[in-house]
């Protein structure tokens, strides 16, 4: 078992994990090189659900990578609504426990991280890890006995309430901290629109009314880390998905840092930077390692 005080040498490669079609989708592995077992986390760019790929996070998984991380950072569906990039996800979460004997990880303990978007997809997939619609692709080869769970989740500058922010670019909302920044009504708003359809299945898809409405889920340990304040992501819904997952009995730590800037894992050679990935690795070797 590893600890994370060491520092490993990194292999990176690009492997199909699903096909649709003609469509390949590809994970890029980061192994660290030793004697292992290394635990896994898949890793899910953000992008406004509608955007970007696994090369996003390359220099946070890698240095991730190094301490002692197996990271699975995902492409998966961004041009096709909810729920299907779940779905793909789903099944790659399936496919990592099939593969972590060969990849020298731990095979029954796996996480999921994620920045803006890809950490509101991994809190909800840790939350609903049986529901129909998230596991509805056939499982991979040799997959029988493995399921969907996550054995904790790490979010960073979450998108926490698609509905909520929804609303705040659109100027909707009132309150301190609630006035979007300039450009962002024009730009945000669409995105939303293209990957859930329709202001219900926003509400439908946010952790906070989730647990709001009593519904009975997975609650995963969980770290998450923002800014004080960022202008794409509203405070107040960040607090009250904290006050609830707290409140349905789920254990979740928060870091808030008070200064601003750029995204936390913009700059790993600045102390945010060193914190946020000091205080990632610490939680992974915590519950999963």
């Amino acid at each position: 078992m590893t600890t994370g005080t060491q520092t490993y040498d990194v292999d990176i490669a690009d492997v199909e994990y699903l096909n649709h079609g003609d469509t390949p989708l590809l994970a890029r592995l980061f192994k660290p090189q030793g004697s292992g077992p290394f635990p896994i986390m898949l890793e899910l760019h953000g992008g406004a659900w509608v955007r970007g790929n696994r090369l996003n996070g390359n220099t946070a998984n890698e240095a991730l990578a190094k301490t002692g991380v197996i990271v699975a950072a995902l492409d998966f569906r961004t041009q096709e609504r909810y729920p299907n990039s779940l779905a793909d996800i789903h099944y790659a979460i399936r496919w990592c426990k099939t593969q972590a004997a060969a990849w020298n990880g731990i095979p029954d303990r796996i996480g999921a991280m994620g920045t803006s978007s890809g950490a509101h997809q991994a809190m909800l997939l840790g939350m609903r890890p049986n529901d129909a619609r998230y596991s509805a692709l056939s499982s991979p080869s040799g997959a029988a006995a493995v399921n969907g769970t996550l054995d904790c989740v790490i979010m960073v500058s979450p998108v926490i309430d698609p509905l909520g922010r929804y609303h705040y670019a659109k100027g909707l909302r009132q309150g301190e901290g609630l006035t979007p920044p300039p450009g962002m009504g024009e730009r945000t708003p669409p995105m939303h629109e293209q990957y859930w359809g329709t202001e219900e299945a926003m509400a439908e898809g946010a952790p906070a009314r989730i647990l709001a409405l009593g519904e009975k889920t997975a609650l995963p340990p969980t770290l998450t880390l923002r800014r004080s304040y960022e202008d794409n992501h509203p405070r107040p819904d960040f607090d009250e998905f904290i006050e609830q997952y707290r409140k349905a009995g789920g254990q979740i730590d928060v870091t808030i840092f008070e200064e601003e800037g750029e995204g936390l894992l913009h700059d790993l050679s600045s102390d945010v930077g060193m914190q946020t990935l000091e205080q990632m690795g610490a939680f992974i070797h915590q519950h999963i390692g």
